[in-house]
């Protein structure tokens, strides 16, 4: 397993605005993607750090965006984010969701994110087989 120890320190932006997503990296073009729910358009996503592939980040905003919608919990947030990854990536994916937590993780290369969409921050990453 070729893995990765992550820290928090580089960061990049996701801002919804008017029902579309604009991403905004460092060096590269913005790119729109339209937002299934006005609800959702409404949070700020803010990439804090990310070693994942610019699909799979997508993914997951539009995951954790589902599960705020679903459930009241950050626990069950937590858990169908874990399971619609296991689910469509293999496991084993961990997941923290919370407003604050301290944590330092290995994790397989390209497949970590920590994110906010306030008020939550996320801590997404796979290990293990």
């Amino acid at each position: 397993v070729d893995a990765t120890r992550s820290h928090f320190g580089s960061s990049r932006s996701l801002f919804s605005a008017h029902g579309s997503a604009r991403v905004c990296a460092p060096g590269s073009n913005v790119r729109k993607a339209e937002a299934p729910d006005p609800a959702m358009s409404e949070r700020k996503v803010s990439i804090k750090n990310a070693d994942m592939s610019e699909q799979m980040q997508q993914e997951v905003i539009e995951c954790a965006q589902q599960a705020m919608d679903k459930f009241n919990t950050e626990r069950d947030i937590a858990n169908f984010i874990k399971k619609e990854f296991d689910k469509r990536h293999s496991p084993f994916w961990h997941i923290m969701v919370g407003k604050n937590f301290g944590s330092f993780v290995t994790h397989e290369t390209k497949h970590f994110i920590y994110f906010q969409i306030q008020p939550l921050f996320f801590l997404l990453f796979k290990a293990g087989q």
